[in-house]
């Protein structure tokens, strides 16, 4: 399995020369030039990061990864730890959103454990049960967090080798909106205040006590925003490492990964920060409630396509673009092309 290491090693430019080929091929099909804007976008791009003009996305599937955090210990939340094994056996049940809107979407969901603080029958690449509570401490060592990313990759590379061609991003862990805004300050460099956002329902006090140990916790470890991995480290989150390895491990694999709402938006800048080049195999879903998304998409030099103010999480988000991802291939790979049909091709005017 791929280490961080040979991951990073392994990402390369999309290929050029393939998505000038698809773009030509939409300019042939029968229809008003870009008449399908970002839809035609996305085909060229996953055409640059498999390297093949074959555009059948085939099999895909969502990765929720699923940990908790020691900062629940502070009264950020409004529920408790047991929620997130509750809804990581639910994702099994296929009684979840994300689980529902992937059966829909005709995706595989497979949750990971990669730090819950219970044993469930979720599969588990655990590091720990649970990280440290970031208002006392560092949330993890340097090397579990490296672990958290090498879970993920691994996660990703085992689906390719099942034949999986396009992935999802999704979470689950009370707390992670806390982990995701102290991250994102600074990534971002920006205050607290700005990036952090009432979650799943804090009240006003609630808010401002959120705000409150996320900035004592920068302050106190100082994490360094060249390093990703420190950041991760001391005042991230196993579930985030998790995706940040999805992402690594799909640039390097030559996957096409999705980009979920805030949570998987940070494991996104951050996977960015270690690998700019992993950027590119990245498709941002939709823009969450959360104050910090549009930051981070701005950062990423991304543009979602739905606007639906969702903020649910799962993966919820990046499993409703698929059905669209599917309409867009379709017509790239079926459309007649005007020639089929005897008709002058629209021509590229000033």
């Amino acid at each position: 399995m791929l280490t961080l290491k040979e991951a990073k090693d392994l990402v390369k430019p999309l290929d050029i020369q393939s998505m000038e080929a698809a773009r030509k091929r939409w300019d042939s099909i029968a229809h008003p030039l870009h008449s399908l804007g970002m839809m035609e976008d996305l085909v060229v791009q996953i055409v640059g990061i498999t390297r093949s003009q074959d555009v059948n996305i085939g099999k895909k599937a969502l990765v929720s990864m699923c940990a908790d955090n020691g900062v629940v210990e502070e009264g950020v939340t409004q529920t408790g730890q047991e929620i997130t094994a509750l809804v990581g056996e639910n994702f099994l049940k296929g009684d979840a959103i994300s689980s529902i809107f992937s059966k829909l979407a005709g995706a595989d969901h497979f949750p990971i454990d990669v730090g819950m603080v219970s044993d469930t029958k979720v599969p588990m690449k655990k590091v720990a049960y649970g990280t440290r509570n970031m208002a006392k401490e560092p949330a993890m060592t340097y090397e579990q967090a490296v672990q958290s990313i090498e879970a993920g990759i691994q996660t990703a590379e085992e689906l390719k080798n099942q034949g999986y061609r396009l992935l999802a991003t999704g979470e689950m862990g009370i707390g992670n909106t806390t982990t995701s805004s102290a991250m994102a300050a600074v990534l971002l460099n920006q205050p607290v205040e700005a990036v952090t956002g009432r979650g799943a329902g804090l009240s006003t006090a609630g808010l401002e006590k959120k705000i409150q140990v996320i900035g004592h916790a920068i302050r106190a470890y100082k994490p360094d925003p060249a390093d990703p991995v420190d950041v991760l480290a001391k005042v991230g989150g196993f579930d985030i490492g998790g995706i940040i390895g999805l992402f690594l491990g799909g640039a390097a694999l030559g996957i096409p990964v999705v980009i979920d709402g805030f949570i998987s938006g940070v494991a996104a800048l951050a996977a960015a920060g270690i690998c700019p080049q992993a950027k590119d195999y990245m498709i941002a879903s939709h823009v969450s409630q959360e104050p910090a998304a549009h930051m981070i998409l701005e950062a990423l030099g991304k543009e979602a396509f739905l606007h639906g103010h969702m903020c649910l999480g799962e993966g919820s988000g990046a499993v409703a673009l698929f059905p669209l991802l599917d309409m867009a291939a379709a017509v790239y790979e079926k459309m007649s092309t005007f020639c089929d049909i005897h008709m002058e091709e629209y021509k590229h005017l000033d």
